[in-house]
């Protein structure tokens, strides 16, 4: 904006509220040479504490006091010996949301749908090219160009979703990625505080948290505080000579990839280089690392998740590469988060198949080195694997449904086990139905039984009509495929089953059915759980709350068996009515049941 012949580009954040617990907010001011400027506020509900330079001159950080700050606007005036220049912008402090500090995340009653904006459904064609931006097309026969999928598209269709069962969604990054190329991904953002256009505008994005909520569902902001993109603005003036890691190398051309040896962070053997390259290094060439142990960076990156979580009333956050950044500031991060929204939920990606430094991660955790994450969700990749090779496995001492039963049993290494999210896959591994060799029973057996455990489950979109990468495994752009009828002439359309085959209808009914019992089921939102060790092909777990009991079967056995159920009298169903809840078949359970067969049984005492 131009205020006055001053050419203020940017004030960061742009707005803030009243009331916060908080009541410090540091502003970020950017405009041509405005460091030689004196700002000063005449009024006396906002305090000016501090103002702090760096070494661009282009750059002003303003620390204010607001604990007596009243809704409305107020000016900041600009001002210096050459008083023809002198001038002042208004600044606006917003009414909080009733209650906003109350804000609920999610739990283990929850199930997130994870979705790729730009491959889920195009609702509004007039934003699919921008042409002021450096990608100016899209191509749906590409993987890796942008296919014009919007927020609009997953507004459009929230009461699919809810419908479906699900009681949250998690779409990837929308905020703009200004990138020459694969920008539809969304983690290489060019501006913190700016929605990309192709995917819409602020204004839709607070449409699709407010109807979500009226849906049923909470709204999860996919949020990166390692890095940024490398065409984002400040990279075209950096702040200070420190903002982002190997800043000198990399002005000369010479990028400092990170190791992604993730295990420095815990290991007490680890060297200093190690660690350092680690959480300084690049993720890739194209992503500066950003240096957040300069504090004005810290806390601006703070503030900017604080100011989303309040501007779209979220219900939870998801932080990519967590362990790739400094995790002395992600738990000062994660700390101010959770002291503004008490009973808010963040979960942190930590791609790692070892449970024990999953579980480092997670509040609570009682680690030798004494770091406290603040972080109430980590992501359970570990039982993730454990699940896909239990399944692919033939049944052996060692091998099999053993992979779960043991998979399961690290749960005592977690502080909160109920606390981490579990998934059958997500948008950066294959797709479980391909993970399982394009197997529709080992498909509901995993997610049937995911869907049972102590957890908060997320569930990519498509999964529940068998989108496969199985043409080229493992291959990004194809993992994220276009979810069917999210275009106007698809001729498949997920949403109203139109051209849908046999497996993927049966598929998303297995799927619909569970989904809509444990979004009532009290025994598995939070009851007592009870596993045995598989016997012959057979491995069964319980869930139990009150006078509800759920039994997951899962069987590999081709042939029909009779499972003798006296082994399992502990858990008291004997001469108990139970329902299969895929079924609705009732049956006394008794001395034995006959399974007709390789798949999973889901029963229930809910009648």
């Amino acid at each position: 904006m131009s205020v006055n012949g001053q050419n203020i580009q940017k004030i960061e954040p742009p707005y803030w509220w009243v009331g916060m617990n908080n009541n410090r907010l540091e502003l970020m001011i950017y405009g041509e040479d405005i460091a030689q400027y004196i700002p000063s506020i005449k009024n006396s509900a906002i305090q000016l504490v501090e103002v702090k330079k760096t070494d661009n001159n282009n750059y002003l950080f303003l620390n204010l006091n607001l604990s007596k700050a009243t809704v409305g606007k107020f000016a900041i005036n600009f001002s210096k010996a050459d008083k023809k220049t002198n001038f002042s912008v208004d600044y606006e402090l917003k009414q909080r949301i009733e209650n906003s500090n109350l804000k609920e995340g999610f739990s283990s009653s929850d199930v997130i749908y994870l979705i790729t904006p730009d491959r889920f459904a195009n609702s509004d064609i007039s934003n699919d090219k921008d042409q002021s931006l450096r990608e100016t097309s899209i191509n749906r026969k590409d993987d890796y160009a942008r296919h014009g999928g919007d927020i609009k598209g997953i507004t459009a269709h929230l009461d699919y979703i809810s419908s479906m069962g699900f009681t949250a969604i998690w779409p990837t990054p929308l905020l703009i990625n200004d990138m020459k190329e694969s920008s539809y991904h969304g983690y290489a953002m060019t501006d913190l505080y700016k929605v990309d256009p192709r995917f819409g505008t602020l204004e839709d994005y607070i449409e699709l948290s407010n109807k979500a909520r009226n849906n049923g569902l909470k709204l999860i902001m996919d949020q990166v505080e390692n890095h940024i993109g490398n065409e984002h603005w400040w990279m075209k003036d950096l702040p200070a000579n420190d903002w982002i890691n190997y800043q000198k190398e990399a002005k000369e051309g010479n990028f400092i990839i990170t190791n992604h040896r993730r295990t420095a962070n815990q290991d007490f053997y680890a060297s200093e280089a190690d660690k350092k390259l680690l959480i300084d290094g690049w993720f890739v060439d194209g992503m500066p690392d950003l240096n957040q142990n300069n504090p004005l960076l810290s806390t601006y990156l703070i503030q900017n998740s604080i100011w989303w979580v309040e501007t779209l009333n979220l219900g939870g956050i998801r932080q990519d590469t967590y362990p790739y950044s400094s995790k002395e500031f992600m738990a000062k991060w994660a700390g101010s988060i959770m002291e503004e929204y008490p009973n808010f939920s963040i979960v942190g990606e930590e791609w790692s198949l070892n449970p024990l430094l999953v579980g480092y991660w997670q509040k609570g955790a009682k680690n030798k080195d004494g770091y406290q994450s603040n972080l109430t969700s980590t992501m359970d990749f570990p039982m993730q694997r454990a699940i896909v090779n239990g399944l692919n496995e033939e049944e052996s001492w060692d091998t099999g449904f053993v992979k779960l039963y043991e998979g399961l049993a690290n749960d005592f290494s977690y502080a909160n086990p109920e606390n981490i999210m579990i998934f059958p896959d997500n948008h950066d591994m294959s797709r479980i139905y391909t993970q399982l060799h394009q197997d529709v029973l080992k498909t509901k057996m995993a997610l049937g039984y995911l869907l049972a455990l102590p957890r908060i489950v997320q569930i990519y979109y498509g999964t529940e009509v068998l989108l496969s990468d199985a043409e080229k495994p493992g291959d990004h752009g194809l993992i994220r495929t276009d979810f069917p009828g999210g275009w106007q002439g698809d001729s498949v359309n997920a949403f109203t089953g139109e051209g849908l085959s046999e497996k993927q209808i049966e598929m998303q009914w297995f799927l619909k059915t569970v989904l809509n019992y444990r979004k009532n089921s009290e025994a598995i939102h939070s009851g007592k759980t009870i596993h045995f060790a598989p016997e012959n092909g057979v491995y069964v777990l319980f869930r139990i709350k009150g006078n509800e009991i759920v039994t997951v079967i899962l069987n590999k056995n081709e042939n029909e068996i009779e499972l003798d159920l006296t082994r399992f009298a502990e858990v008291g169903l004997t001469g108990q009515k139970v329902k299969n809840i895929n079924t609705s078949e009732e049956f006394t359970w008794s001395n034995s049941i006959k399974l007709n067969g390789k798949g999973i049984y889901i029963l229930t005492t809910k009648l």
